[in-house]
C-alpha cells in the first residue's frame, strides 16, 4: 500500500458562516477563520476543508456559486482570503476548497446567458428539455430539496434540470466547453497555492441522454439511475486528473453519492488516476419512514456491518474517508452517541476511539471536537436550512402527516443542527459573533466551549487532541488491517488492526449499559493506548462501563 500524506492528515471541515465572525454582521467570515488558526494548530490537525466561500445568492448557503473566482461579499475579500492561505501555510496546515461543478447559481453569467435564448452561445452548458406538454415537465424526476427537478423558463419555453434547487441549475459536462472553464478555473486555484479540493456531488456529474420516468418515491420519480454515476463519469474524471489534478501535490476528495465498494475502487483507487479518496454516506443514510425524515437510532450490528464492509473492501485497493458527522448531517454526539448531560463526554470521547481507530482518512467537523449537541428546535420558523424548511412544507403543512409525527423527525435530522455557530466560550452568543447570529446559539455553550475544555486537560477537546497525536506516532491506525470481531453484538463494537508484528484492539460500548467482555488471550499484558475512563484492562474478563472505548496495543 502506498504510504501518502495525505492518508496520513487528519482533516477539519469549516463551515465558514458558523465558525467564526469577525466584524459583528453576524456571519462568519474568513478573517475569523484567520483568527482561529492557532487554535486549529493547538488541536493538532492537518488539513482545512472549508464549505464554499465563493460569490453567491445563498440560496444553499453558498453551494450555488455566481463566481467561482470571487469571494462571498459576507466573508470578506480575496486579500482576505490569500491571508488566510498565507497564515495556514505558516502554521503547517493546508486547505482545501469546496468544489461545486455539479451546477451554478442560476445567477451565474453562464446561466444567465443561457436561457436567453436558444442560439446563446452558453445554452449548452446546462441540461434544457422541451416539457411533455405545454403544463408538464420531460419527466417525474424529483430534486433533492422537494419539488421538481424541472424548472420551467418562459423566455425560452422549455425546462431546465436542476437536482437541488431551481436556483441550482445542473451543469452540462458532455459539453467540453464546460470541462474546459472548470478545469482552468481548477488551475487557477491551483496555482494560488491551495492544496486541493473537495468535490461536492461529484458522481453526479454525467448523465444519461436518455431521461425517463424515475420509479416513484414519497412524491416524485427517482433520478438516480439516469444521474449518478452516469456514463461518463470515469472519463470525465481522468481527464480533470490528467489535465490539472496530477500537475499539483494535493489532495482530492469526491462526495459520491450512491456509491458501493466496488464503485470505490474506480474512484479512488490506488493507481485508477481519477480521486485520492471517496466521501460515502452508506453509514449514515438509514431512511426511515418519511424518507430521509426519521428519529430513530441506527442498529449497532446494521452499522457495523457497513462500516467494516467498506474497511475490509477497500483495504490496499481504495481510500474512504471516515466521518460521523459533517455540514449535512445531524451531529454525532446526538445521533451515534447519547446527549443527555451524564454520558454527553463519555460517549463522545467513545464515538471518536471508534472512528479514529478505523482506516481512511478521519474528518471532524467543527465543534465534533467539542462535543457539540443537536440543537432544541421549537417550531420550524428555527430553520434556517432550505432542505428543512421545504420538507416541512411537502410532508406537513400538505396534509401528508400531522406535525406531531413529523417533527421529532426533523429536528433529529435537519442539518441545521450542524450549522448554529460555534461554541467558542461563556460570553454572549458564545464569542462566536457581538453582533445577532444568522442561526441561533445552542443555548448549551456555557456548559459546552472551546475555553473550558482547552483548560480541562480530561474534556472532549483534549482527547481528540490525543488521538490525533496518536495517529501521527503509530503507523498501524492509518495502514493497519482491519479485522471485525463480535459482529452480532448489539453493544459492543469490536474491532483489531494489524501492521507487521503490532496489533491494535479496539472496544467501544454504544450504550449505556455495563457490558460484559472478555479480553482475548492474545492481548494478556497489552498496555493501554488510550481509553476514557479507567479500567482494569490487566484482567481477563472486565465490565465495559457505559460508553465506555479503550485501545489495547502489542
Amino acid at each position: 500500500m502506498k504510504r501518502t500524506w495525505w492518508k496520513e492528515a487528519v482533516i477539519y471541515q469549516i463551515y465558514p458562516r458558523s465558525f467564526m465572525d469577525s466584524n459583528g454582521d453576524g456571519i462568519g467570515d474568513i478573517k475569523g477563520i484567520t483568527s482561529r488558526l492557532d487554535y486549529l494548530k493547538y488541536l493538532g490537525i492537518d488539513v482545512i476543508w472549508l464549505s464554499p466561500i465563493y460569490k453567491s445568492p445563498n440560496d444553499d448557503n453558498g453551494y450555488d456559486i455566481s463566481d467561482y473566482q470571487a469571494i462571498m461579499d459576507e466573508f470578506g475579500t480575496m486579500e482576505d482570503f490569500d491571508e488566510m492561505l498565507a497564515e495556514a501555510h505558516k502554521r503547517g496546515l493546508r486547505v482545501v476548497m469546496d468544489l461545486v461543478v455539479n451546477h451554478t447559481s442560476d445567477e451565474h453569467k453562464w446561466f444567465m446567458e443561457s436561457r436567453k435564448s436558444k442560439e446563446n452561445e452558453y445554452r449548452d452548458y446546462y441540461i434544457w428539455r422541451e416539457g411533455k406538454d405545454a403544463q408538464t415537465p420531460p419527466n417525474n424526476w424529483g430534486s433533492c430539496f422537494s419539488g421538481s427537478a424541472w424548472q420551467y423558463d418562459e423566455e425560452t419555453a422549455m425546462y431546465y434540470l436542476h437536482l437541488f434547487s431551481k436556483k441550482q441549475p445542473d451543469l452540462n459536462w458532455d459539453n467540453p466547453k464546460v470541462r474546459d472553464e472548470v478545469f482552468n478555473m481548477m488551475t487557477w486555484w491551483c496555482d494560488k497555492g491551495i492544496d486541493g479540493f473537495r468535490m461536492d456531488v461529484i458522481s453526479m456529474i454525467s448523465k444519461t441522454e436518455e431521461m425517463p420516468d424515475g420509479k416513484v418515491t414519497d412524491f416524485y420519480g427517482d433520478y438516480s439511475p439516469y444521474c449518478i454515476h452516469g456514463p461518463n463519469i470515469h472519463k470525465y474524471l481522468r481527464e480533470m486528473n490528467e489535465r490539472v489534478l496530477s500537475k499539483y501535490d494535493i489532495m482530492t476528495v469526491g462526495e459520491t453519492p450512491g456509491v458501493t465498494t466496488e464503485l470505490a475502487k474506480q474512484y479512488a483507487g490506488e493507481d485508477t488516476n481519477e480521486l485520492n479518496m471517496v466521501f460515502q454516506f452508506e453509514h449514515v443514510d438509514n431512511h426511515g419512514k418519511y424518507g430521509k425524515w426519521d428519529d430513530k437510532k441506527w442498529q449497532l450490528t446494521k452499522l457495523k456491518a457497513i462500516l467494516s464492509r467498506w474497511q475490509m473492501d477497500l483495504y490496499g485497493k481504495a481510500w474512504n474517508s471516515i466521518f460521523w458527522d459533517n455540514h449535512d448531517q445531524p451531529r454525532a454526539v446526538s445521533r451515534f452517541g447519547d446527549d443527555r448531560p451524564k454520558y454527553r463526554e463519555a460517549s463522545a470521547k467513545m464515538l471518536a476511539t471508534c472512528l479514529h481507530m478505523m482506516q481512511g482518512s478521519p474528518y471532524i467537523y467543527q465543534g465534533e471536537e467539542l462535543g457539540m449537541t443537536n440543537y432544541p428546535f421549537q417550531s420550524p420558523d428555527d430553520f434556517r436550512d432550505i432542505e428543512s424548511i421545504n420538507a416541512y412544507k411537502e410532508w406537513c403543512l400538505s396534509g401528508q402527516v400531522s406535525h406531531e409525527d413529523f417533527w421529532p423527525c426533523i429536528i433529529f435530522r435537519s442539518r441545521d443542527n450542524a450549522r448554529t455557530p460555534v461554541q467558542w466560550d461563556e460570553s454572549d452568543h458564545a464569542g462566536f459573533t457581538s453582533g445577532t447570529p444568522w442561526i441561533p446559539v445552542n443555548p448549551n455553550y456555557k456548559e459546552i466551549n472551546a475555553k473550558a475544555e482547552t483548560k480541562d486537560p480530561n474534556s472532549v477537546f483534549h482527547y481528540y487532541k490525543k488521538l490525533i497525536a496518536l495517529r501521527k506516532e503509530n503507523p498501524i491506525m492509518v495502514y493497519g488491517k482491519y479485522e471485525p470481531l463480535m459482529e452480532d453484538s448489539e453493544e459492543l463494537f469490536v474491532y483489531t488492526r494489524t501492521l507487521d508484528e503490532q496489533k491494535l484492539l479496539v472496544v467501544t460500548n454504544f450504550t449505556d449499559q455495563d457490558t460484559a467482555f472478555t479480553i482475548p488471550e492474545e492481548f494478556t499484558g497489552a498496555s493501554c493506548l488510550i481509553s476514557n475512563m479507567e479500567n482494569d484492562y490487566g484482567k481477563n474478563n472486565i465490565i465495559v462501563k457505559p460508553y465506555e472505548a479503550f485501545v489495547l496495543i502489542r
